[in-house]
């Protein structure tokens, strides 16, 4: 396949990446404001923040993978950490849909550093959805120079966020 055939792959995924990039923030914006009175049989946010540590596990194992030239491995830990993704966002949603926000309650310099690491977790969430769909798409049209380029960018957003919502559920868990 040719580099103007790439190209052209890549287009026709272009509006359903901004469909995407700009629905998922938007519904799990209104999700957030919807109240269902249940109460779920788990308590969540400990099962998604080790949902976020996974994925953070396995994108570095498809990074290591890479690296070593093994890229069917590679292309395996990849989707499974897009799924992971999902999986948490699907649990997050839930929670907040069935639960009250936690206040934190920490003072000083690490209630500064704690909404720093949570508002800067939340925006990264949002713009990390179309580079994680756009290097997604460039890998399945086998547009791998484009591809190689933008990874260099979208793995370490990714990776901030997944460890970055560890981080903020662990500082507000003794809050919980």
């Amino acid at each position: 396949m040719n580099k103007e055939n790439n190209t052209l792959d890549d287009k026709k995924y272009n509006k359903l990446i901004v469909v995407l990039s700009v629905a998922i923030p938007v519904v799990v914006a209104i999700l957030f404001g919807v109240k269902i009175d249940a109460e779920l049989p788990v308590f969540l946010p400990p099962i998604y923040a080790s949902v976020n540590a996974l994925t953070a596990f396995v994108l570095v194992l498809a990074f290591i993978a890479i690296q070593n030239k093994k890229v069917k491995l590679h292309e395996k830990l990849m989707k499974f950490a897009i799924g992971l993704s999902v999986l948490f966002l699907v649990m997050y949603v839930a929670y907040h849909m069935t639960s009250d926000s936690t206040k934190y309650g920490g003072e000083g310099f690490i209630r500064v550093l704690y909404y720093f690491i949570l508002i800067t977790h939340i925006l990264m969430s949002i713009v990390v959805i179309p580079f994680v769909l756009i290097t997604y798409v460039r890998a399945i049209t086998n547009n791998i120079e484009k591809h190689r380029k933008i990874a260099k960018i979208t793995f370490p957003l990714w990776l901030y966020v997944a460890v970055s919502g560890v981080v903020v559920f662990m500082m507000i868990s003794p809050y919980y």
